[in-house]
């Protein structure tokens, strides 16, 4: 590894120290008080004169992290932290002894030198390391609660130094790779955390007060069975076989209410192998429970329930707001009961067609049908009836709902565990929780029927078959079990990483996950890696050829702007270059697919393609050029469909996958 100039002074600090019999990392440190109680403590403050006269006596104890240290003379302050905050602590020449780890000592000889302890504070003690001190309380002139202490011990030395303390850690990749560092420099971070620990703790409780057993099932699995998605798959060396990761845990947990278990539920992972986005991740947090005897609507007023409950534990406010997935910040209320949307009728208000006529033979009249009112989008061509009415309702219905919001009614093709109506054979008893555009949690009334069962399994097979690659997985013991008698019962999961990022106003999942996987850190790209690499994504640049050429110079330097703010993909794969000289060049261009100068019809025409077919666009506008605050262009934007729009320029990255088809519809468009 590399180390910078101050880190090889610190490892030599470290050596002299451990030379001079100094334990550097200790074993323990008992007795160590929280920094917030010591804040409550104030009744136990003592004069500072006498303390600078006398010294301390050291009646209380506690430890943290160097954050600050400044000289004054025979004074030197500081800052540590702990996990609960901060405080000042004040070593004074003189009054001051240290603990070497084996003894306590005024002075000690370190690489052939004298240091009194206070030099030891002052020279051996940096921001990152642990100390541990004794101490007395006192104020200081301007009111500061201060530490005065009396003897401190190291705890640990930092090989490394922190961020610089006024920015932190700013770097995107470098928060989620090293989220120690993003916890340690920023409270609001560390609080977000906290408060991610704090809501699984209400939610646990809230399921013991409600007589629930907790229990664990297995991660891996024979079958990628219990929702509809591409999975994991391992090979077990032991077993030889190919084994899955799971993809939800449901069919485990409906096992165990098989055998006697009537209240089940499990915090866990899931898996599944699928696209990266600010708002999906393949490993994820859920709570998922099941509940013999209940319906779907048993469900819905335990959920309202576990939210008050929450709520009122946490001592949340019911209004919060929550950014949906284009960034529009809206107020969602959660004070209960909440709005119901009948799945199937808000579909057809949306998009016009009646998804309930249409059973799993049917996806080729359904794919025809809804290209025919206008919408399409990348993969459908090969998806099944049940996978195309949730990319349609996620694409007409979804985006308009505030919420809290139960939507319920779903065509009984869409869910092949879920229980169909008695009251209509078409639907099946299901809901979804969406809140400003965002699933954040799915119930049921189960399927217990075995031979339904193995019907719908059947029907899931043949869409695999055809292509589908998220339609569900059979499971040959799940249906065994349930012949054996399994009680009715209802079923309930939430997606922890999203409800919790919604509460705390992040945009990206990751975010409020502590170590979000990434992709291994690479060495610098050959030139023919990065040239590999740089046309694996075209771009294409679009221009009004009737502007001056100023105008859209302009407006390409503000899409880039945007592009970098905003994008959803990884924009480069190399984010720096090096020289000869080895020398640092900052990764600044793509190579262009197309920069093409068309019209107004043809540009419009262009980025509604690009929204069809779910690729994301930047453009700038002329409500852009002629707006003086965000309000005007808000107003703006609001007033005009996306075709009528007049855009100066407008940008879209275009994966090579499918470059062919892409390039015909340009040249279609500017013919």
């Amino acid at each position: 590894m590399d180390y910078s100039k101050e880190s090889l002074d610190r490892q030599q600090k470290i050596q002299d120290l451990k030379d001079a019999g100094v334990i550097c990392y200790a074993n323990h440190f008992h007795g160590k008080q929280d920094i917030s109680n010591i804040r409550k403590q104030e009744s136990e403050v003592k004069d500072a004169g006498e303390l600078m006269e006398s010294g301390a006596s050291g009646q209380f104890k506690t430890a943290g992290r160097i954050m600050q240290s400044r000289g004054m003379g025979k004074l030197l302050f500081g800052k540590i932290r702990d996990h609960s905050g901060d405080i000042q602590v004040c070593f004074q020449k003189g009054n001051v002894i240290f603990n070497t780890g084996r003894e306590t000592v005024e002075e000690i000889e370190i690489a052939g030198e004298p240091k009194t302890a206070f030099k030891i504070a002052e020279k051996f003690c940096q921001v990152g390391d642990y100390i541990g001190v004794t101490w007395d309380l006192f104020l200081t002139k301007h009111g500061e609660l201060t530490l005065f202490v009396k003897e401190f011990q190291i705890l640990s030395k930092a090989v490394r130094p922190l961020p610089e303390k006024f920015h932190g850690v700013t770097d995107q990749e470098t928060i989620y790779r090293q989220r120690y560092l993003d916890l340690v420099m920023n409270n609001e971070s560390f609080d977000r955390f906290q408060f991610r620990s704090n809501f699984v703790k209400a939610i646990r409780e809230f399921y013991w007060k409600h007589d629930f057993t907790e229990i664990e099932t297995p991660i891996l699995g024979n079958s990628a069975s219990g929702a509809a998605a591409q999975p994991f798959t391992t090979h077990h060396n032991d077993f030889d076989e190919e084994f899955f990761l799971r993809i939800a845990p449901e069919t485990a947990l409906k096992k165990a209410t098989v055998g006697r278990f009537e209240r089940v539920f499990e915090m866990g992972k899931n898996f599944r192998n699928e696209g990266s986005d600010p708002s999906h991740m393949q490993e994820f947090s859920v709570f998922e429970h099941y509940v013999a005897w209940w319906n779907f609507e048993d469900n819905i007023a335990f959920t309202q329930d576990m939210f008050d409950y929450i709520f009122d534990t946490m001592k949340l406010d019911r209004k919060v707001n929550i950014r949906d997935k284009e960034g529009v910040e809206k107020t969602v209320d959660f004070t209960t009961p909440w709005q119901r949307i009948d799945y199937i009728a808000g579909v057809k208000e949306k998009s016009g067609i009646d998804i309930e006529k249409y059973g799993a033979d049917d996806a080729d009249t359904l794919r025809a049908d809804i290209k025919a009112a206008g919408h399409e989008w990348v993969g459908m061509d090969t998806q099944a009836t049940a996978t195309m009415i949730d990319y349609l309702y996620k694409k007409v219905l979804r985006p308009s709902i505030v919420g809290p919001a139960f939507v319920y009614n779903y065509p009984k093709t869409m869910q092949p565990l879920a229980r169909q109506s008695d009251a209509d054979e078409n639907i099946v008893e299901q809901f979804q929780l969406v809140l400003n555009g965002w699933e954040v949690l799915k119930a049921y009334s189960e399927l217990v029927d075995p031979k339904l069962q193995q019907e719908k399994f059947d029907e899931q097979s043949g869409a695999a078959e055809a292509g589908d690659e998220e339609a569900t997985s059979g499971d040959d013991d799940f249906v065994l079990a349930m012949e054996y008698g399994m009680p009715c019962q209802s079923g309930w999961g939430m997606g922890i990483d999203r409800i919790v990022s919604l509460l705390t106003e992040q945009d990206n999942l990751r975010d409020v996950v502590l170590f979000p996987l990434m992709k291994d850190e690479k060495e610098p790209l050959s030139n023919k890696e990065a040239e590999k690499l740089y046309r694996s994504k075209k771009v294409v640049v679009i221009a009004d050829d009737s502007l001056p050429k100023w105008v859209s110079a302009n407006a390409i330097g503000q899409l880039w702007i945007s592009i970098g703010g905003h994008s959803k993909e990884k924009l480069f794969e190399a984010n720096i270059l090096h020289d000869a000289d080895n020398n640092i060049h900052y990764t600044d261009c793509f190579y262009g697919m197309s920069n093409l100068a068309w019209n107004q019809s043809q540009m419009s025409q262009f980025v509604e393609m690009c929204y069809e077919i779910g690729i994301q666009v930047f453009d700038f506008s002329d409500i852009m050029r002629k707006a003086h605050t965000d309000s005007d262009m808000l107003q703006g934007y609001k007033k005009l469909a996306t075709k009528d729009i007049w855009y100066i320029a407008v940008w879209a990255l275009v994966p090579s996958d499918f470059q062919k088809d892409f390039l015909a519809t340009l040249n279609k468009f500017g013919e």
